[in-house]
Parts: C-alpha cells; sequence; structure tokens
C-alpha cells in the first residue's frame, strides 16, 4: 500500500501562481478526492504527479521517497482528455496499450478478457474506437488505465459520458481497486460521488488549499443544525398552530394527508418534538447535514470575496 505526500508545493507560469504551497496527505488505501473550480490548480497538481511537470518547489514523496522516474510505472492516470486512437480496433488498441505498460501479450489478454466482461463490452472486440460512444470509449479507457495494476490510480473526471447505470458499475470498480490496496487520487466535480466514494479531500481555490479533511467530519463542522421531522397526526390544523410558535421553521405536506413535513434550524428540538409527540405519530427524525455541493460553493465563495 502507497502514501502520496505533497509538501509544500509552488508552481508557476509566467504571471500566474498555479499552486501557492499546497501540503496533502494522502494515506494508503483510500479514495483521496481532489476538489476545486476551474482553473483552481488541480490540473498542475495532477501533472506534477505523473511528472508531466514539476514544481518550482516543494516536493512530493512516494512512501517518503522523493517522486521520480521509477514511480511512473506504479501510477495509473486517466486523464480528463481522452487518447484513445479512433481508427484502431479495441481490443487491439487496449492490448498495444497494456503492452506499453510491461504486461505481456498473453497475460494481457486474460486481463482484458475479464475487464471487457465486467464492463459488458466484449462484443465490441473487433470494433473500431469510432464506432463506440462517448460513454463506451470511456470504459475502454478507464480499462487500460487500471489494466497493469498500479499501486497508484489518478482519475480526472472518471464519470464523464457515463449514464447512471455505467456510473455505478465505474463506482463500484472503484471501490474494489481500492479494497484490494490502491491509493486512489479523484478529482471530480461530481460531489454526489464525492460523498459516495471518498474518504477524505482537498479543496483548491486560486491555488491554495482551502479545506481539507475527512468528508464526515468536513460535513459536520459546516452543521447549520437543520432538522427534519415528519409527524402523522389527522388535525393538520392543531400542528401547523405549533409549528407557527417556533422561529425559522418551515412546513409541508406530504403526500399522505394526515403526515406533515417541518423543516427547522435546531440544535436542541426537543420542546417541539414534545408537543407533537402529544397529538400525533413521530414517523421520522434526522438531521440534515449540509451537502458537499453547498460546501464548495460556500468556502469557494467565501475566499474569492475575501481575497
Amino acid at each position: 500500500m502507497t502514501k502520496i505526500t505533497i509538501n509544500e508545493v509552488t508552481k508557476r507560469y509566467a504571471e500566474h501562481l498555479a499552486l501557492d504551497h499546497i501540503c496533502l496527505d494522502i494515506p494508503a488505501h483510500c479514495i483521496y478526492g481532489l476538489l476545486g473550480p476551474n482553473g483552481a490548480g488541480k490540473t498542475t497538481l495532477i501533472r506534477i504527479l505523473n511528472q508531466i511537470t514539476a514544481p518550482d518547489s516543494g516536493e512530493v514523496l512516494i512512501d517518503g521517497e522523493r517522486l521520480c522516474q521509477k514511480h511512473i510505472a506504479r501510477i495509473g492516470y486517466l486523464p480528463e482528455e481522452r487518447g484513445l486512437y479512433k481508427k484502431m480496433k479495441v481490443g487491439e488498441q487496449a492490448i498495444y496499450l497494456a503492452e506499453l505498460k510491461g504486461i505481456k501479450k498473453a497475460e494481457a489478454q486474460k486481463r482484458l478478457k475479464t475487464w471487457f466482461e465486467k464492463f459488458e463490452i466484449a462484443a465490441w472486440w473487433d470494433k473500431k474506437v469510432e464506432e463506440l460512444s462517448k460513454g463506451m470509449q470511456q470504459k475502454i479507457q478507464f480499462i487500460t488505465t487500471v489494466i497493469h495494476e498500479p499501486e497508484i490510480l489518478i482519475f480526472d473526471e472518471p464519470f464523464s459520458g457515463f449514464d447512471p447505470i455505467n456510473a455505478n458499475l465505474l463506482k463500484e470498480s472503484i471501490l474494489e481497486l481500492r479494497d484490494k490496496g490502491a491509493t486512489i487520487l479523484l478529482s471530480t466535480h461530481n460531489m454526489a460521488s464525492v460523498e459516495e466514494l471518498c474518504d477524505s479531500i482537498t479543496l483548491i481555490n486560486n491555488g491554495q488549499s482551502i479545506l481539507q479533511g475527512k468528508v464526515g467530519d468536513i460535513k459536520r463542522q459546516h452543521d447549520t443544525h437543520q432538522r427534519e421531522i415528519i409527524i402523522r397526526c389527522d388535525d393538520v390544523l392543531h400542528v401547523m398552530n405549533i409549528a407557527d410558535t417556533y422561529n425559522n421553521i418551515k412546513v409541508e405536506h406530504t403526500d399522505r394527508p394526515d403526515e406533515t413535513k417541518l423543516t427547522l434550524f435546531s440544535e436542541s428540538p426537543n420542546d417541539l418534538l414534545g408537543q407533537l409527540l402529544n397529538i400525533g405519530q413521530l414517523v421520522s427524525f434526522k438531521e440534515v447535514l449540509p451537502s458537499m455541493n453547498d460546501i464548495f460553493i460556500r468556502e469557494v465563495q467565501s475566499q474569492n470575496q475575501a481575497s
């Protein structure tokens, strides 16, 4: 299992400061989200990890060892911009790319057969890439990224072009790769996928890290104390009268005529719950933590307004 440490990495292009003393500690055996708006510096950091470019200062460590040429073989990189040869046949191209990563042809065919069956694309083996939909091409690209079983995987917008069914298939595959020991860096604007997949995240804006931590911890740190109550009571007017005695509360009807949904912002809604339980049946009570999408927007806007 492989740990990645990024210490005070800075990168400048002419007058543009792309990365400003970025620090990340990516544990082994996890899915780590690299988030940020367009132009935040994510792609620059990914290029540094892939040794496409080098930092002006700072360092990247792989298991405590400074990043160097030999680490390239341990990395699988799925770029946002795809790079398949349109005129080549799918199977022929997949074998070619696997061989470039040091896999012998017979072993490549064996591994590819397993992946093609898993992704339900075995029938496309002899088709040309240009005959495939964007989602189908994305499956090929993903397979060729992971085929050499690298210890580090970097996925940049991996869900682009996928319908919900195939996106779910990809998510399951990413989780399986993590469970087998891979360290995964996931860069995406799909915040729902971040909540489903990522153990921890770093949010970058204007080249700076503005938020870091475990997803669950971050959501709790941004808790607005929103609570949702659904009460079942034939006397809906009575429920509304009770609600009217509280500030900052929203009352909605559900699909059932005897149910009322109340949304409030309170650390301690016990008094309200007590009154409601005296007149009806509690169907559900839950705290509503802010989504990663809400947190993303709030943190980025806050930094932009402060700068």
